[in-house]
Parts: structure tokens; C-alpha cells; sequence
């Protein structure tokens, strides 16, 4: 059984999601603050449903703090803050998933579903082609004995690029999976960062392994 920590301050919300959490067979502990949250985090937890704005600080400066810290719980945010801008933010603290308020119940399960499915498959430790290899446990990534310094979401997106080697990967993809926002596609939040990921991984003098294909996407592995 899957064991939740919710984190909201509206205690009538609280109830409510908890009680539908639990009525869908999971382990549900219910906090109204971060200091709460804290004081219940612990290893047993596989999901963490997050609130952004709480009485005693910021969700959002929170998780960014638990995840420099090593953290790897699942973590979905729950909030009322829409704005593209709230969401990438969100996902670039290392949140998994993103759902605005006011939200279905029924969408909330199946986006809890959806995620803890995740962990119920085997994933890889590693990834490696070529002269590049990443750590997914330890978030390294490697070329050539040279450890790249990759922010967050340049991680997240090499570590995707790794699962398509040679393979084209449209910024759909990238969008949806990603940054699980497809608004991305139209604005050059992608591009940008592939130019940023691209600096760090092909230096002067090396072969390059990050290549845009015109009108398509990008290609992770040896030039055609």
C-alpha cells in the first residue's frame, strides 16, 4: 500500500483529498504545515501532494531545499497559482507532477496513479552512450571522465534524450514529458535550454553528440 503525505492549509480541502486518497486504498497522513510536513517525512513515504502558499513558508522553497538535499519522493503540487510561469517553476524545483485548483477529484487519483506507476517498474541506475554516461541515483552526468554541471532541468532533459540514443525527440515530447507542459512547444523555453545543455556537453575540440534536425527536434548520439 502506497503511503501519501498531503501538505494543504485548508482544512476542509485536506479532508476531502485525504478521504478520497484513502477510499482509493492507500495510506494517507494529512499535515496543514511544513513543520508538520517535516516531522512526518521519512522513508516510508512514497508520494508527497503539495500546496505552494502555507502559513509557514513556501512549498515551493521547501521542495528546493529537500531536493538539494537529496530527496527522491515523488512530489505533485496542488495549487491555485496557473501561470505557465508557477508550473515551470514548480517542475524546475523537481516536482513530478503539477494539478491547478480548482481540480476533479477523479483527475487527481488518476494523476496519483500515474505516478506512483512510475516507481512500480524497474528503472535503469544509469544511461550511457557513446563517451557520455549519467548517474539517474546520484544525478551525474559524465563525458570523457568530465563531469558536466547541469542545472535540474538540463538533467532531466539529457537523462530523456539517453532513453531515445540516435533517435529523433520532438519538443512535443519534450513538452509532454519533460516539462509536462505543452505551452512549452510554442515558446523557446526548450530550445534554450538545449542550447545551455549543448554548451555544457560538447566542448571545443569534441565530437558533438547534441544535434537540432531542422523543423523536427533533436538527436542525442553520432551526426547522420
Amino acid at each position: 500500500m502506497a503511503h501519501i503525505l498531503v501538505i494543504e492549509d485548508h482544512l476542509s480541502l485536506l479532508r476531502s483529498v485525504s478521504a478520497s486518497l484513502r477510499e482509493s486504498g492507500w495510506q494517507v497522513d494529512g499535515v496543514l504545515t511544513l513543520a508538520e510536513a517535516d516531522s512526518r517525512l521519512d522513508s516510508s513515504i512514497d508520494l508527497i501532494i503539495l500546496d505552494l502558499t502555507l502559513p509557514d513558508g513556501s512549498g515551493i522553497d521547501w521542495l528546493t531545499r529537500l531536493r538539494l538535499a537529496g530527496l527522491k519522493t515523488r512530489v505533485l503540487i496542488l495549487t491555485a497559482r496557473d501561470a505557465v510561469e508557477d508550473r515551470v517553476t514548480g517542475l524546475d524545483a523537481g516536482a513530478d507532477d503539477y494539478l491547478v485548483k480548482p481540480f476533479a477529484l477523479n483527475e487527481l487519483l488518476a494523476r496519483v496513479r500515474a505516478i506512483l506507476r512510475r516507481d512500480s517498474v524497474q528503472e535503469p541506475h544509469s544511461l550511457s552512450l557513446l563517451s557520455l554516461s549519467i548517474d539517474l541515483v546520484n544525478r551525474k552526468a559524465i563525458r570523457a571522465g568530465r563531469l558536466l554541471s547541469l542545472q535540474n532541468r538540463q538533467f532531466e532533459l539529457l537523462a530523456y534524450l539517453l532513453k531515445f540514443p540516435n533517435q529523433i525527440v520532438t519538443r512535443e515530447m519534450i513538452a509532454r514529458d519533460v516539462w509536462k507542459e505543452q505551452t512549452a512547444t510554442w515558446t523557446n523555453v526548450i530550445e534554450v535550454q538545449i542550447n545551455q545543455l549543448r554548451k555544457q556537453l560538447d566542448l571545443p575540440g569534441e565530437t558533438p553528440l547534441l544535434h537540432t534536425v531542422r523543423n523536427q527536434g533533436y538527436v542525442l548520439g553520432e551526426a547522420s
